[in-house]
């Protein structure tokens, strides 16, 4: 049920921020909704049901706006295995290094796709801009907070909820006796 629902939200978050937040202009800035959403499947998903949301965003990015066939799935890949490793067995508060990670992850990750695409098409890519990246991931970092807080809200509500319908649930107590 859990994965189903994410999946979904995947769907839809890949439908909004393909169609949708290109139409913004581009000083209010276009946070990338599935980088954040695959940030939370690091911190709250087990390894197996993680890689394969990871995956599937990775492919559906790739197939809806990939350039360059392979890019999304890899970096989606690479960011929640790095990610999960840092996260297990933290000593830390989660709440203190969760939003600040998705951020220095994400211009990491810009930095290390720059270098790979200099190498291999130097011809194809802009110039380096340092103050656009670091503004991207401002903003990416400050869009992390009410989606984590909407994420969890819904991942927690998803936990709590039960699967049985009610027609199988036992009900106790005699139903024919008369209430006075």
């Amino acid at each position: 049920m859990v994965i189903l629902c994410f999946q979904a939200l995947g769907v839809l978050l890949i439908v909004i921020q393909s169609t949708l937040l290109q139409f913004l202009p581009a000083w209010f800035g276009r946070p990338d909704l599935i980088y954040i959403l695959v940030s939370f499947i690091a911190y709250r998903f087990d390894w197996f049901r993680g890689l394969f949301l990871v995956i599937l965003f990775g492919w559906m990015m790739d197939v809806v706006s990939g350039m360059y066939l392979g890019t999304f799935p890899l970096q989606y890949f690479l960011v929640f295995v790095s990610l999960k490793i840092l996260s297990e067995n933290s000593p830390m508060k989660e709440t203190a290094y969760q939003v600040p990670l998705v951020g220095i992850s994400y211009f990491l990750v810009q930095m290390a796709l720059y270098s790979i695409y200099s190498l291999t098409l130097p011809d194809a890519i802009p110039e380096w801009s340092w103050g656009r990246v670091v503004l991207i991931s401002g903003i990416l970092t400050m869009a992390t907070i009410p989606c984590f807080l909407l994420y969890n809200n819904l991942y927690e509500f998803l936990q709590k909820k039960r699967l049985s319908p009610k027609i199988m649930r036992r009900q106790s107590g005699n139903k024919f006796r008369r209430q006075v």
